[in-house]
């Protein structure tokens, strides 16, 4: 069982917040996160970082700029999930409006695997681009963009997952987390850095005169996308990301969203005019991703791109009909992947690595994120990759950097590994099949190494209690109106409750009505339909449910004891 454990603030830091206009209650939440001024809080668009802050970046701005002057074709590589998506999308539109001639060419996570490799680079020729510009991938490219060298392509680029050893011999790359740069937000997602190229070409652009009737696009209508990338991406919400979600957030909710968008909201049964990054993560997110993990993100993009209201809700029907069959697939993975944990007790092993040979690849990084959650473990899954392959997907807990693991597992193992690469929590692996055990043990000793046994020990994190008086629809309104995501999370509370009634919703949902000092709170418990006992400890957030109009305060109750 997982132990509820409460956060604890700086009364100082609260009191200052307070002093400068902060609700009381938020100021709380705010100080048990770090911030110690409302500075911080900030999400105008002049409190971002500057772009030229990004190594690399003006020169980045003048190859496309010169691009642009010889009218040369330019040809965006993309990654297959909602980053990759969202940053492709932002770099064909924001490119066009400052007149380049560019198009986009996303792998096909089956066919292709991931990235520029070889492959794609021959596929990208075809095309005859004089640049090929990556969004959300590169960094490792290092075979693919000599094969693109060598084909005459020049190569720009932009990630911003960790490097490895050697970096690719490309023209330009731009990605905050190489050596040496200075930008203060390492959290950029792939769509954050495309954006921050954006507006050093625009920059450049108008020191060469490009727009002799203004300044040029207005690249914050393009703020959506970057706020939906960066949410579905699962980076860490530092100051500069909040200002970019916060800003993109705003155009959803003032109703100027792109078509594509839009659409998605709208098929997710989410009103655009309260979407919170809630939404963004867990409606919006997956169904864009659905399109990456079982066809291709080809029409995920397609539906981001599209102008057309009509259009863009029949290609986000499609990409809906994927989410549900990958929900399907997954909950069968799942089940598959419980029955084979019988023989591992808990605290036994550090770290799990499965395939079952009927998983589909598309599907393995949820599964594996599923299973790191129910038992706190690094975990990874693996699905068959041809006759005598492996394609794996992790994730890890706090504690052990996943990439970091996986290059000391290289060092030790060299060979052992075909791929590898990724984030602190998130990463992938391709290796042959018949490594899987010396892989599985490998990982397990780096993991031991890294962690101990109090990092095994889950626990949930929230903040403090609240009176029956406090809770209340208006604060759950502010609560909504803040951005809040990874490193930053949103308020969790907990209590001890009656329970004056359930029952059972959608089939695996529970209905509840919850008592506390003679108040009566409405509530709900996703994806647990087991009845609960006569008075529970609870773990909840405060939620707006809008019914026919009306808006009223909802609990959603995440864990019970």
């Amino acid at each position: 069982m997982p132990e509820v454990v409460h956060r604890t603030w700086d009364e100082a830091a609260c009191a200052r917040l307070v002093a400068a206009g902060c609700d009381a209650r938020l100021a709380r939440i705010f100080a048990a996160r770090g911030l110690t001024s409302v500075d911080e809080l900030a999400v105008t668009l002049t409190a971002l970082a500057a772009p030229e802050r990004l190594d690399h970046v003006e020169r980045a701005a003048k190859l496309l700029a010169d691009g642009i002057a010889r009218e040369e074709r330019m040809l965006i590589v993309a990654d297959y999930d909602a980053d990759g998506a969202t940053a492709c999308a932002l770099g064909v539109r924001a490119l066009r409006a400052m007149g380049a001639k560019v198009d986009h060419l996303v792998p096909n996570r089956f066919e292709h695997g991931y990235g520029l490799t070889p492959e794609i680079a021959d596929e990208a020729a075809k095309r005859a681009p004089a640049i090929l510009i990556t969004v959300d991938n590169g960094i490792a490219a290092v075979e693919g963009i000599a094969r693109a060298n060598a084909l005459g392509m020049r190569v720009l680029v932009t990630d911003h997952h960790l490097p490895g050893s050697g970096l690719p011999a490309a023209e330009c790359i731009v990605n905050p987390n190489q050596a040496g740069c200075g930008f203060p937000s390492k959290h950029l997602a792939g769509v954050g850095v495309i954006f921050y190229v954006m507006l050093a070409l625009r920059a450049e652009l108008r020191t060469r005169g490009a727009f002799a009737s203004g300044t040029g696009p207005n690249l914050g209508e393009l703020l959506d996308l970057v706020a939906l990338g960066t949410v579905a991406d699962v980076v860490r919400l530092d100051a500069n990301n909040r200002i970019l979600v916060g800003q993109g957030l705003a155009r959803i909710r003032a109703g100027r969203a792109c078509a594509g968008i839009g659409a998605l909201l709208q098929v997710a049964g989410r009103n655009a005019r309260d979407a919170s990054a809630y939404d963004l993560g867990f409606a919006v997110g997956p169904r864009l991703n659905a399109a990456g993990r079982l066809q291709d993100m080809s029409l995920g993009i397609e539906c981001l791109l599209a102008e057309d209201p009509t259009r863009a809700l029949e290609l986000t029907t499609r990409l809906d009909a994927l989410n549900r069959e990958r929900r399907v697939i997954e909950a069968g993975m799942q089940a598959s992947a419980l029955s084979m944990l019988g023989a591992i007790e808990a605290g036994d092993a550090y770290t799990l690595s499965i395939h079952r040979e009927e998983w589909h690849a598309g599907v393995v990084g949820l599964l594996a994120s599923r299973l790191k959650d129910r038992l706190h473990r690094p975990v990874f899954a693996f699905a068959s990759d041809g006759a005598a392959g492996l394609k794996g997907s992790g994730r890890s807990i706090a504690g052990l950097h996943l990439r970091d693991a996986l290059d000391l597992v290289d060092k030790r193992h060299p060979g052992l590994m075909e791929r590898f690469g990724g984030h602190a929590a998130a990463a992938g692996v391709t290796m042959p099949r018949a490594r899987l055990e010396e892989f599985r043990a490998a990982f397990e000793a780096v993991a031991r190494e890294q962690l101990t046994p109090a990092d095994l020990l889950q626990t949930i994190e929230c903040d403090g209690t609240l009176a029956a008086r406090d809770m209340s629809l208006g604060l759950a309104q502010l609560i909504r109106e803040q951005v809040w995501g990874q490193g930053f999370p949103e308020p969790r509370f907990a209590g001890r409750f009656s329970v004056q009634a359930q029952r059972v919703v959608g089939e695996r949902h529970l209905k509840l009505t919850l008592g506390l000092d003679a108040r009566r709170f409405s509530a709900i418990r996703f994806g647990s339909a087991e009845p609960l006992p006569a008075s529970i400890d609870a773990v909840y957030r405060l939620d707006v449910n809008e019914y026919h109009g009306a808006s009223t305060l909802q609990l959603i109750v995440e864990h019970v004891a």
